[in-house]
């Protein structure tokens, strides 16, 4: 039986993820848009890791059997075979609203970065349910990357500045995960803590020159700091991430309502919103006067989470079920 928790955490999560691509194309001036800024900040320090780490906890079943026949085709279907599609998909996109760029699979571009990320850290998930400290061991990964700088061939930045999230989601035991969604005091103390998040958000919002940072792909030369500094703010900003998503988590309702069954199409919502975004920058749409004001924000965000819920309904998933969970019965096998 599926859990209703996880569910309205997973839909909730990737609403997160398309108000961040919703509301980038309009918070590249750190002199303007300071609200919305603001909220995009605290958005893009939490979202991505509760995101990957519930997609951790998720792929536990690749950390058992990872050579069943079963398990391998799973992981080429739910990654693979997407990424080809979709990093396709995206390609004729931006060609189309721009100029013509040969597609180059080692580089991923948009969000079809996640599939390759994804793919790699289910290909290593039996590891770190061996390795004795499997979070610490994810952690230094994490921070050595940062002396390497990365070219950004198999997005190699972001799949270990993320493998942190990624290795306690798989790890975390089911009685901890219980007590964290039983725990009154986190319950209670999470609306504080968004709140002195987004009060600090607000104050650094034109202060911030650059949001490369909240993106995890780049190392400390990119970024034109020391090697230390580097990775003091990385894992500084990765604590903040976590922090915020036991908080987010803590929040989530546990019992099932109207939309928990939406949850299990996140992977639809996460593939799918983004043509919308990049059609959306090409027809000049975020130019419009309306994207400048308070009302033009909800109106935005309020758009933005019910694309959200369209691209997770069961008629999208049936007509699109052959991209993003494609079964190729006839590729593989039988047995």
């Amino acid at each position: 039986m599926r859990d209703p928790f996880f569910d309205n955490a997973k839909l909730l999560a990737v609403v997160l993820v398309v108000w961040g691509h919703s509301w980038g194309p309009l918070v590249g001036d750190p002199e303007h848009y300071r609200g919305l800024r603001a909220a995009y900040l605290v958005v893009y320090l939490f979202h991505m890791p509760l995101f990957i780490m519930i997609c951790g906890w998720f792929s536990r079943s690749f950390a058992e059997n990872a050579s069943h026949p079963a398990r391998l085709r799973r992981l080429l279907t739910s990654t693979v075979v997407p990424y080809l599609i979709f990093a396709t998909a995206y390609t004729l996109q931006r060609n189309y609203r721009t100029h013509w760029e040969p597609m180059q699979l080692l580089r991923p571009w948009y969000l079809t970065w996640f599939l390759v990320a994804l793919f790699v850290w289910r290909v290593t998930a039996p590891i770190w349910r061996i390795v004795k400290y499997p979070v610490a061991v994810a952690a230094v990964a994490m921070l050595a990357v940062g002396a390497t700088e990365p070219s950004g061939d198999l997005v190699l930045g972001q799949v270990l500045q993320f493998l942190p999230f990624f290795v306690l989601g798989l790890t975390v035991s089911a009685e901890r995960l219980r007590q964290l969604r039983e725990s009154r005091a986190l319950r209670w103390a999470a609306v504080p803590v968004f709140v002195l998040a987004f009060v600090a958000c607000y104050w650094l919002a034109p202060r911030i020159r650059t949001t490369e940072w909240l993106f995890h792909r780049s190392g400390h030369e990119h970024l034109h700091v020391s090697l230390l500094h580097w990775m003091g703010v990385t894992l500084l900003i990765a604590l903040v991430g976590l922090a915020l998503s036991l908080a987010f988590l803590s929040l989530v309702p546990r019992g099932e309502n109207r939309l928990t069954s939406l949850g299990a199409g996140s992977q639809y919502t996460y593939l799918l919103h983004g043509f919308l975004v990049q059609a959306v920058l090409g027809w000049g749409g975020y130019k419009l006067h309306l994207w400048s004001t308070w009302p033009g924000y909800l109106l935005l965000s309020a758009l933005g989470a019910a694309v959200a819920l369209l691209c997770a309904t069961a008629p999208v998933r049936r007509l699109l079920r052959w991209a993003v969970e494609p079964e190729m019965r006839w590729a593989f096998k039988s047995g």
